[in-house]
């Protein structure tokens, strides 16, 4: 966890952090936007697949802003 937080302390520093927080949250809107059509608009149901590609979007949509909350504080 270290180390993730020195890369999100660089990447503030940087000054790009707006970039990397917009590409990691459209990232993660692709990846959300894939698992439900996944689940949606083919005959498998919910299964594993479509379950972990839609909570990884929902994840990569908010760790940006926790990460960098968390490079913050520390």
């Amino acid at each position: 966890m270290d180390e993730a937080l020195d890369v999100v302390d660089v990447v503030a520093d940087s000054e790009l952090e707006g970039i990397v927080t917009g590409l990691i949250r459209v990232v993660g809107l692709l990846v959300l936007l894939g698992g439900l059509g996944l689940w949606l608009f083919t005959e498998m149901g919910l299964l594993v697949l479509p379950a972990v590609l839609m909570l990884a979007g929902l994840v990569l949509l908010a760790a940006p802003s926790v990460l960098l909350l968390a490079a913050e504080l520390a």
